[in-house]
């Protein structure tokens, strides 16, 4: 499974976080996240083709009277907008209620007297199962007169903020198309039967010449082109003008605004949307920008604006980003597992980082929406199992290591070998190292001579001391041959000198067995004699073992000409029976005493090898 984790580990954590975004909390966490987007790109530029008369506190305070305003000031507002020159009036503003009678057939008439008139309904929703259950269209006089008009509701996500826009709902077989669909598909020309000609899909609606694109069932993301008070706005009151009310009196000073309005061209061939922007209305909406709630009738002409423009936005497609999350994913394992811990912590940064400057990028040059909290998760999430699985492969290899080692060799050497595991590499590797044989002479006739139990128990005593000798001086036991030892210097931890290390193990080897052999003939017990050869070349070291069994060992002429000098001790007469090569000489020359003794010749080899016994170390 191991050779597998780049892949295993990245598609769980990716189908992890599909289910950790169902959730509402990380829905949100991701819906605040894009809205930083909007206001890092900033306001874009709108048309001049939208204008919004408010129903804002500058109006209720010159008109100094309560809501609902007399329907016949809607009307004449309308004939004044007319007079403008306007292209479109658009009321987001409900007349679904009866009222004076004379006053909703004047507002009905004047609605109808022109073909740029748009009022409002709304759709009431069961909370319960979301269906439709109850729909209030403009008064019956307007719906008479087969004025236009379009529903008003606003769909808002659960923190209550609008990123979307609802481009139609179903009622029974019917469709009922809110404001900014009914404006686009009456904008070039008013038609009496204009839902005939918008066409819904699965995933878009064609109205108007124009093709807007779908979300998420029948909703439209809206690019906001900025916070509100982005649009024109212009007071009701200034436009209606008290000169024209047909209530003298609430005005206050005649100011004739609605004049100079009308013959700046301010009006002329835009769409009107008329709609409260005043608090007290309860008409005001969170959007991406932040700041101050947006007004509903601000939200319907961003929508006029975004469709009228073509600048959409949506959402990258959901397969193609996961697809773009697992490379991602892939990639940061392989550097993960290349870098140390604290790289790899930079790394995930930067990746943090550098993804929500990609996903801005994409928003400002294509209207593009990536995820960004997700994305953020997985590079985090990839990032701890890396770290976790890091941490369990070096327990693991710690393990192994203090395991195979822990039995013949130094403690401190284990240590520096679990600390730099690198330098115990699998396969084998051309190092120079020195290496120790030691052997009992005459074991074989000694074991024939003795019950099997004295001679175990004397072996166990003499390999016990000679190991603890060797481990003295940071060599490794390589391993026992019946009564061979064979003693590594210089690997897999590198030594300053290892040639003098194993002539310091060879020569405390010999005053080690001294001490032995003095208390085995005070035991009574019969003792025995010991030679070394030591030796210093290059060899081929490494884990030379099968697959099911580990062998950390050493190969190769170095090592089988250090056997040779061992067993050469039988036939010369030297003091401490150690015999060195002239290739140890040559690294401890100043070091140690030695006598020359011969030149011999090692089989499979032609030319001769200087030996010397070893008598001691230099003071």
């Amino acid at each position: 499974m191991k050779k597998y984790r780049f892949i295993i580990y990245p598609v769980v954590i990716l189908l992890f976080i599909q289910i950790l975004i169902q959730n509402s909390f990380f829905r949100a966490l991701e819906n605040k996240a894009q809205d930083n987007l909007f206001r890092l790109r900033g306001v874009q530029s709108v048309s001049d083709s939208i204008v919004i008369v408010a129903l804002d506190d500058e109006t209720f305070n010159a008109r100094q009277i309560s809501w609902p305003f007399p329907r016949q000031d809607h009307a004449q507002l309308i004939e004044n907008l007319v007079a403008a020159g306007a292209r479109q009036i658009i009321f987001d503003i409900e007349f679904t209620e009866a009222g004076d009678p004379a006053a909703d057939l004047a507002l009905a008439e004047s609605g109808a007297r022109y073909d740029k008139v748009i009022f409002a309904g709304k759709l009431i929703r069961n909370s319960a199962n979301d269906e439709h259950v109850q729909m209030y269209q403009p008064i019956e006089p307007i719906v008479e007169r087969g004025t236009a008009w379009g529903i008003v509701n606003m769909p808002q996500d659960r923190d209550g903020y609008v990123r979307r826009y609802g481009s139609y709902e179903s009622f029974g077989e019917d469709y009922l198309f809110p404001l900014g669909i009914v404006s686009i598909a009456n904008h070039r020309k008013y038609q009496s039967n204009w839902y005939e000609h918008i066409k819904v899909g699965h995933t878009q609606v064609e109205v108007g010449g124009k093709t807007i694109p779908l979300d998420a069932g029948n909703q439209t993301l809206i690019n906001y082109f900025g916070p509100a008070g982005t649009f024109t706005t212009i007071p009701y009151s200034q436009v209606l003008d008290d000169s024209l009310t047909v209530m003298p009196g609430y005005m206050g000073e005649e100011t004739d605004d609605y004049y100079q309005l009308r013959d700046s061209g301010v009006f002329r061939h835009k769409t009107v949307l008329i709609g409260a922007t005043i608090d007290e209305m309860h008409d005001k909406f969170l959007t991406p920008y932040g700041g101050d709630p947006t007004p509903g009738v601000e939200i319907h002409a961003n929508f006029i604006e975004m469709v009228m423009q073509g600048k959409y936005i949506h959402y990258l497609n959901p397969l193609l980003y996961l697809l773009i999350e697992l490379l991602l994913l892939l990639g940061l394992w392989m550097l993960f597992k290349l870098l140390k811990p604290q790289f790899s912590a930079i790394l995930m940064l930067v990746a943090i980082v550098a993804q929500f400057f990609i996903a801005l990028l994409c928003f400002k040059s294509l209207g593009i929406l990536i995820p960004i909290v997700q994305t953020a998760i997985a590079i985090i999430l990839i990032y701890v199992v890396s770290l976790i699985s890091h941490y369990l492969d070096t327990q693991k290899e710690k393990r192994f290591i203090r395991n195979a080692f822990q039995q013949y060799m130094a403690p401190q050497l284990v240590k520096q070998l679990l600390d730099n595991p690198a330098s115990l590499k699998y396969g084998g590797s051309l190092q120079e190292i020195t290496v120790l044989f030691s052997d009992i002479r005459s074991f074989t006739t000694y074991s024939e001579n003795h019950k099997p139990e004295e001679t175990v128990q004397i072996l166990k005593e003499y390999l016990t001391e000679m190991v603890n000798v060797i481990i003295a001086n940071q060599g490794i036991v390589d391993k026992f041959v019946g009564d061979e030892i064979m003693a590594l210097y210089g690997t897999p931890i590198k030594l300053e000198n290892h040639a003098l290390a194993a002539c310091k193990t060879a020569l405390q080897m010999r005053e080690r067995l001294t001490v032995l052999q003095e208390r085995w003939r005070t035991e009574g017990r019969e003792d025995f004699d010991i030679g070394i050869g030591v030796n210093t070349g290059y060899a081929v070291i490494g884990n030379l073992g099968s697959e099911q069994i580990f062998d950390f060992t050493a190969i190769g002429d170095t090592i089988n000409l250090g056997a040779r000098l061992e067993g050469i001790n039988k036939e010369y007469q030297t003091e401490k029976k150690i015999i060195i090569s002239e290739f140890t000489l040559e690294k401890v020359k100043d070091l140690v005493d030695c006598n020359y003794l011969d030149e011999v010749k090692v089989k499979g080899k032609n030319k001769s090898v200087k030996i010397y016994e070893l008598i001691g170390i230099k003071p």
